[in-house]
């Protein structure tokens, strides 16, 4: 199958092996000051009929795919008309289509009324994957994420009610070594009140081209953790987390120095348990060569 990909292409861990179509290129917001993936594209919705015969160019080469995943960076921000007239040529052209997943922002969901997000779960759209990266307030605004504990929440209790499948993102580290107990307290406060379906974690990482601009955002003097450090936040997140219904929590990106898989609140105690050997250094790390944002 050959797509003409708009690159750069970022995408889940869980979609390596799906579908891909460009619904949108870059990111509405493009503001985070720690990512770098959208710097170099200027986000636009890409015509609806360039769209759909894209589908139907990867449909030909591909007629068995079963799920897709809609980039770039938050492409819940296309309108809902055009979202339903997407999902429609999907179906249309795969018939074995068992899920269509995109990344969204809080902004996106919360300007999607109740009966839209309704719709479009209705239509076939069934997971999104959310950035929380922290539930403090405080860090959302040193990392300019344009959100707050509060609407974070909110966006994802407006998932949640749509049937909507979330898949939310935490990053270790992105604290520093002075605030890290208010970023993972903060966050606990936030995912024990709001509905996920999917948690992950990664480590922070920072690409040189927003090395400064994080730093100047921030307003103080930041220093990434280490490895043990991000640990110790791993295990005091896994240790708080009393979340309203059954998690599957997963650590899997690349980033990250240990890989974590289980469901919570049911296997909390084998994670502390793979943590805890961690740190007295007796499971081996993920060496820094293997590791990727």
């Amino acid at each position: 199958m050959t797509i003409a990909y708009h690159m750069p292409l970022y995408r889940p861990p869980s979609e390596a092996d799906n579908l891909i179509i460009q619904v949108t290129l870059g990111c509405s917001f493009n503001q985070c000051s720690f990512c770098s993936m959208y710097r170099s594209k200027q986000y636009r919705q890409r015509p609806l009929a360039d769209v759909v015969n894209e589908i139907a160019k990867a449909a030909r080469s591909w007629p068995d795919a079963r799920r897709v995943f809609l980039a770039d960076g938050d492409a819940l921000n296309l309108p809902t008309a055009q979202w339903l007239a997407i999902l429609e040529a999907l179906h249309a052209a795969l018939p074995n289509l068992s899920r269509v997943s995109c990344y969204a922002t809080p902004a996106n969901l919360l300007a999607k009324s109740h009966e839209e997000l309704q719709l479009l779960k209705a239509s076939g759209l069934s997971l999104l994957y959310l950035g929380i990266e922290s539930g403090s307030n405080l860090i959302l605004k040193k990392i300019t994420k344009g959100a707050s504990q509060r609407g974070i929440a909110k966006a994802m209790q407006n998932a949640f009610d749509a049937g909507l499948k979330v898949s939310g993102t935490v990053i270790l580290g992105l604290g520093g070594k002075q605030h890290w107990q208010e970023h993972i307290d903060a966050t606990i406060e936030l995912l024990n009140q709001a509905p996920l379906t999917y948690l992950s974690t990664l480590q922070l990482y920072l690409e040189e081209d927003v090395m400064a601009e994080f730093q100047t955002r921030f307003g103080e003097p930041f220093e990434i953790p280490d490895d043990r450090a991000m640990l110790l936040e791993q295990m005091r997140l896994l240790e708080g987390l009393n979340p309203p219904k059954a998690v599957i929590f997963r650590s899997n990106h690349a980033s990250n120095a240990l890989a974590l898989a289980g469901n919570l609140p049911r296997d909390r105690e084998k994670l502390l348990n793979q943590l805890y050997h961690a740190l007295k250094g007796e499971t081996p790390l993920r060496p820094w060569y293997m590791r990727a944002m």
